[in-house]
Order: structure tokens, then C-alpha cells, then sequence
């Protein structure tokens, strides 16, 4: 078992856990095929159609179409290692997708549907995808991109046909419902994530089966011991995103708890709590953005939301949510840590350890975190460096695709260097300080955006807020913060200073914005982080031009 074991202390878990990786190993016999042959009824999706009726879907559902996916594409002459593109919103044959391919050896390579043509043709091309599983909705940005991406053999739509791609349910009408699941190791690819490109172009972190075991400690403990009586799960991350692959869908399923699918392109607040109220969701994975919106709505609990708990992560969550999470919605937030490259690595179980609002948490049983500096060493508690992870670790990727020079600069030694800034404490918490290209550097101090941008949204009137360093003759930078305002309150020069005087109260002089600018919408990858990168370049450009900071 790679499951955490029941404690009172975060000491004795983490004390107490040791991993039990087998040399062979298939995520899809865990995560589907055991629940479906234990039993034919087990529920593993619940749904709504266009009318709004629920329907659900068992895991031997899953298994059956599943086994007809991957004999369909094994005689379409595709061998193990070959991969295949999902590009879909939350639709079921994203996840029967999924386990196909890992049960014909193939990789399975989710992308959102939120990507444009030469996003999609990039990862196409880079990827040498040979088979794209799609929808009608997308299929246009495909036969753009196919265009870039001469790999690319077959495009089967889940809904429909045409010219260019093939109805998927057509194709399938001979395919059989059986198929013996390739004996895989445990180190053997079974799928990859692109990284959100925070930083760059994004580069495809190579993940192995043995990824599947790697998340699940991280997971059971952020999700308070997680899986309890009458969970369900839910989460708006898109399935393409690691963390609603592997935080979300494929634990649950290992666990045999049932998840909820929803389409929607873009998150409304009032429909997620609806949402969570009529299927009763239990536990939920929300990004810091999405708690925030969800302040809005009047009264979730007269609604009929009843969550047990809530995991965030992305970007820091801060005294302020977690304050309303508890008066609001009788929960607790569990902000946890991780990224494509290795997920799930620190995190927080408020019912072991207090949660110190603000902070990663604590090391996940299992995983070895360190703050370190540029040559690899441990630093002291309060000192600022880069938050490392240890391997060999279980989550770690095996790679970047075909980019061996960046796989090799991701590591200091044997710590894998997630890119993130941080310190920690002298209880061995952790408290995140920005991405390494997100320090802001002002009249001799090094800033991390994030404690401002917590300040900032504790103001009634400030919905989301972005802090970037922008230059400064002077300062060599100074702080300027981009503020999405909420409902009922308009931009002005009163505003501007009121807010300004609010941080003032809260923080040292020095983290005081001298600008503020308000946006209608911040700019943020398809996972929901926000891209200070966008803002800071905008700026740069502004200066250069000669428009001055």
C-alpha cells in the first residue's frame, strides 16, 4: 500500500509512511479495472445533459469502452509509447481515453481546449502525436494545426463525423469489449503534461505509471485522510491540467469514489455552488481564484453545499480566504504545493497540524523538501531560496520530451528545483515567496508578491490582484499592483488611495504599491495562475517605448 495511515500527529504519519512501488505496474488496472470486476454497478462519473438531467456511469462502463478504445487503436498500428491527444473539455471519453491508452502502453497526452491553433499544432509537432481524440467544438483548431503537425494520422470526433475526422463511435462498432492490459513497469511513460508556460514555452513533462502511487500520500493527506463515507469529488480544473488529472479524477477513481463532470468554459461562482449542492460534493479542489469569486454569492449553505473539505494550491491562499472559507462554508481549506514536474509534494491536514494561513504546509509523507540555494545546499529557517524536492521520489516526471539540456538544468544534484522561491519556518513549514522571475528587487530589498497581493484582497473592494516589479531609475524597481475590483465599486483616484492606505496598515513601507492600475481581467494561464510575466513584459515595453513606469 502507498496509502498514509491514520494519526493523530503530522509526525507519526509522516514517520510511519514508506513507499511500496512494484517493478510492474499499470495505473489503469488501480484506477478502473479492479472496481469494475469487484462490481458491475460502482458509480465512477455523474453528469447533467443539455437538459440538466443527471446521469452517471459505472466503472465497468468505463472498462468496457475503454477496452474497445485501446483495440482500436492498437489495429490502427499504434505501439507502445506512441501518443495520443485529448482535447476535450470534462467529457468521459477524456477519462476512457486515459485508461486505453495506458492499458495498450500507449501515452496519453491531454490538452485544453482553451489552447488556439498553433498552441495545439506546437504540442502536436513536439509531442509526435499520431492519433487526436476530439469533439466538434474543436476540430477546427485540429485541422489548423494538422496542417504543422505531419505525424498526426487519425482525428476521431466523439460527437459526430466529417470529412476530416472519423466518428468515434462508428470506428468502434467492431472493436471487442475485452483486452489483456500490457504488462508495464512501473518506470514506463504513461502520459504528459505540458507545463502552464509560466516561464517560456512549455516543455512536456514526461510522467511514468508509478506517478499514479506518487500522488496518492499527498493526496489522502491534503484531503483529510481522504477517502471518507460519502465522498464525491469535484473540481473545475480542466482534466487537460495535471492537477485535475491526478488530484482529482485518478485518485478518486483509485479509491473508487465518484467524480463529477462539468463542461463549463469559464467559471461561474453561483453555478458551482449549485453545482456542489445538487451532487453533494464532498471534497473539491479549487484554485485560489475561484474562492475568491465564489465570496460572492450570498449564502452557499442555504444553497445546500456541504464540503467536507477543500484543497487549493497555484497560488497562495491567504488569511483572509481561509477566514471566510470557515465563516462561509463550514470548511477547511488544505492549500497544497506542487507542480507538473512533481505534484502534490507539501501540503496541509488541519486536522493533524495548524494550518498557518498563508503557508505550503509541511512536507507530504513520503516526499523530502528542502529550502535550497543555487549550488544545492540546505538553508536555514527564514532564509529565502529555492523550494527543492529530493529524488528519487515517486512523483517525480522521468523527463522533459526531448529536451535532455532542460531536464538536466531542473536539477541541483538531487534536488529537483521547482522554480518557486521560499523559506521555512522553525516548526518546518513552508511559505512560498514567488516564482524565481516574480522577486521583485526595490531599493535594495528582494519582495514576493504574494504577502502584498493577500493585502490587497483583503479590501472589500478588490476581487483579484497581480503585484509585479516594474522598473525604476531610482529603486532599480518599483511595486506596482493590477487590481480586478468587485461587483457595485468603480475605479478611482479616492479608490486608488484607499487601498494604498489599507496595505500600508498591513505591511512594511517598503511593500506598499506605488502604482495601482485596474483590469477588467488579469491575464492567467489555462490552470488558472496568473501571469505576472504578461504584466511585467507589458511594462518593460512601456519604458522602452519611451512611455516611461
Amino acid at each position: 500500500m502507498n496509502s498514509i495511515a491514520r494519526r493523530d500527529r503530522y509526525e507519526d504519519i509522516y514517520g510511519a509512511f514508506s513507499w511500496n512501488i512494484p517493478a510492474r505496474y499499470n495505473i489503469a488496472t488501480d484506477v478502473c479495472d479492479r472496481h469494475a470486476d469487484a462490481d458491475d454497478t460502482r458509480v465512477a462519473l455523474i453528469g447533467e445533459d443539455s437538459a440538466g438531467k443527471t446521469w452517471t456511469m459505472s466503472f465497468r462502463h468505463v472498462q468496457r469502452q475503454a477496452n474497445r478504445l485501446a483495440n482500436l487503436l492498437v489495429s490502427l498500428g499504434l505501439q507502445r509509447g506512441d501518443r495520443v491527444m485529448l482535447l476535450m473539455v470534462q467529457d468521459p471519453w477524456v477519462a476512457i481515453g486515459h485508461i486505453a491508452c495506458w492499458k495498450a502502453g500507449l501515452v496519453s497526452l491531454p490538452c485544453s481546449v482553451l489552447f488556439g491553433p498553433d498552441a495545439v499544432a506546437y504540442r502536436l509537432d513536439h509531442a509526435g502525436v499520431r492519433v487526436v481524440i476530439t469533439d466538434s467544438a474543436n476540430l477546427p483548431k485540429v485541422i489548423e494545426a494538422r496542417d504543422k503537425a505531419p505525424s498526426v494520422e487519425k482525428v476521431f470526433l466523439v460527437d459526430g463525423a466529417d470529412a476530416q475526422a472519423e466518428h468515434l463511435d462508428k470506428a468502434l462498432e467492431p472493436a471487442r469489449d475485452a483486452f489483456t492490459t500490457v504488462d508495464t513497469g512501473a518506470d514506463d511513460p504513461a502520459f504528459f503534461n505540458f507545463t502552464s508556460g509560466t516561464t517560456g514555452n512549455p516543455k512536456g513533462a514526461l510522467q511514468p505509471h508509478r506517478s499514479m502511487l506518487g500522488h496518492l500520500p499527498g493526496l489522502e493527506f491534503m484531503f483529510e485522510f481522504f477517502p471518507q463515507p460519502r465522498d464525491v469529488m469535484w473540481s473545475p480544473a480542466d482534466w487537460a491540467w495535471l492537477a485535475g488529472l491526478m488530484a482529482v479524477l485518478m485518485p478518486a477513481w483509485y479509491h473508487g469514489v465518484p467524480v463529477v463532470t462539468s463542461r463549463a468554459m469559464r467559471f461561474d461562482p453561483d453555478q458551482a455552488c449549485a453545482l456542489m449542492a445538487r451532487h453533494q460534493v464532498r471534497t473539491a479542489l479549487l484554485t485560489p481564484t475561484a474562492l475568491r469569486m465564489m465570496r460572492q454569492v450570498k449564502d452557499p449553505l442555504a444553497m445546500g453545499v456541504d464540503l467536507r473539505v477543500v484543497l487549493s494550491g497555484g497560488e497562495a491562499v491567504g488569511k483572509e480566504l481561509h477566514e471566510w472559507a470557515g465563516a462561509t462554508l463550514k470548511t477547511t481549506i488544505n492549500e497544497g504545493f506542487g507542480q507538473t514536474e512533481c505534484n502534490l509534494v507539501l501540503g496541509n491536514c488541519a486536522s493533524v497540524m495548524p494550518v498557518r494561513p498563508g503557508s505550503l504546509g509541511r512536507p507530504a509523507p513520503g516526499h523530502v523538501c528542502a529550502i535550497v540555494d543555487d549550488q544545492g545546499r540546505e538553508l536555514k529557517a527564514g532564509e529565502i531560496g529555492h523550494i527543492a524536492v529530493r529524488r528519487p521520489d515517486p512523483v517525480m516526471m522521468l523527463e522533459y520530451w526531448n529536451n535532455p539540456k532542460a531536464t538536466a538544468e531542473k536539477y541541483i544534484g538531487d534536488w529537483l528545483i521547482t522554480g518557486d522561491l521560499g523559506s521555512v519556518d522553525d516548526d518546518g513549514y513552508f511559505w512560498f515567496q514567488g516564482r524565481a522571475d516574480d522577486i521583485i528587487t526595490s531599493s535594495g530589498y528582494r519582495i514576493g508578491p504574494t504577502e502584498i497581493e493577500d493585502a490587497l484582497t483583503r479590501h472589500p473592494a478588490v476581487m483579484l490582484a497581480a503585484v509585479v516589479g516594474v522598473p525604476d531609475p531610482v529603486r532599480t524597481e518599483s511595486i506596482k499592483a493590477f487590481l480586478v475590483l468587485r461587483k457595485d465599486f468603480v475605479a478611482s483616484p479616492e479608490l486608488v488611495e484607499e487601498i494604498r492606505g489599507f496595505v500600508r496598515e498591513r505591511l512594511a513601507k517598503h511593500e506598499v504599491p506605488r502604482e495601482i492600475e485596474f483590469l477588467d481581467a488579469l491575464p492567467m494561464t489555462t490552470t488558472g495562475k496568473v501571469l505576472r510575466r504578461e504584466l511585467r513584459d507589458a511594462e518593460k515595453k512601456k519604458v522602452a517605448d519611451g512611455g516611461g513606469a
